[in-house]
């Protein structure tokens, strides 16, 4: 198969005219965008001018209590004392055997196979009750910040 100068020319034309179509096809693909991303957007000086939006705010996480109470708890013969009434009420709300485990996990930093081994489960089961032992936790809190 010989090329000739015409075929080679024809096909430095074709590829030129595909490049021009991905080029311009790019193009408007990066115009949408841009469009579309700008109908979104919203200038501060109007959130500051028509609303009326400080441009810091604090955050009340951060804040420090403006009392602290103690709350002791007593766990596998240990005294915690604890500075947040919700979890030391929810805490003391749950079984003993999750108690403990939450309390070696997170208190003692225990790990979940050496916990299994103390009360005859292996660490999945262990890590199983601490998980389930801390939703319930989860649910108490939520509980009783509902009842206040």
């Amino acid at each position: 198969m010989t090329c000739t100068e015409e075929y080679k020319e024809h096909i430095e034309y074709t590829f030129h005219a595909f490049c021009k179509i991905v080029i311009r096809n790019a193009s408007y693909t990066a115009i949408r965008t841009w469009s579309r991303k700008h109908k979104r957007e919203i200038s501060l000086n109007y959130l500051t001018d028509e609303k009326h939006y400080p441009f810091g705010t604090t955050d009340e996480y951060f804040k420090a209590p403006e009392k602290y109470g103690e709350y002791p708890i007593t766990i596998c013969g240990d005294t915690v004392v604890l500075y947040d009434d919700l979890l030391a009420a929810a805490l003391s709300r749950l079984p003993v055997l999750e108690r403990e485990m939450v309390y070696l996990s997170f208190f003692k930093r225990i790990p979940q196979h050496e916990i299994g081994r103390r009360y005859g489960y292996c660490r999945s089961s262990t890590g199983y009750h601490i998980r389930k032992a801390l939703g319930r936790l989860y649910e108490e809190m939520e509980g009783m910040k509902h009842e206040e």
